[in-house]
């Protein structure tokens, strides 16, 4: 069974750094593409950051691209999220998602993305 869990989630000031991380389980990341995606209250699921889990190819947000990075760890089947200088825009829900086909700019869309994970709340105080 295909299983994803975030954590990492946390109240940080502004300016502070958070680092998420999604454990996978019954898959292995070869063959998938990884993101994150966040939903603030209100407001609609948006793409912030996806890697090939095979080549590790990443596509960014634009917003979070200077501020956000994503790796891979393939020995612990486990994607990562580094966030730094966090604004309060950046409170939201976020999501682990994976599914099994190449990477692209359009994963942040939320397209191939066949498997969730619970979200870990990160919220960022001003």
């Amino acid at each position: 069974e295909v299983q994803l869990q975030a954590s990492g989630g946390g109240l940080v000031q502004a300016g502070g750094s958070l680092r998420l991380s999604c454990a996978a389980s019954g898959f292995s990341f070869d063959d998938y593409a990884i993101g994150w995606f966040r939903q603030a209250p209100g407001k609609v699921r948006e793409g912030v950051s996806c890697i090939g889990g095979s080549d590790g190819t990443t596509y960014y947000k634009a917003s979070v691209k200077d501020r956000f990075t994503i790796s891979v760890d393939n020995a612990k089947n486990t994607v990562y999220l580094q966030m730094s200088n966090l604004k309060p825009e950046d409170t939201a829900v976020y999501y682990c998602a994976a599914g099994m086909a190449v990477v692209a700019d359009y994963t942040l869309l939320g397209i191939g993305m066949d498997h969730w994970g619970k979200g870990t709340l990160v919220t960022v105080s001003s």
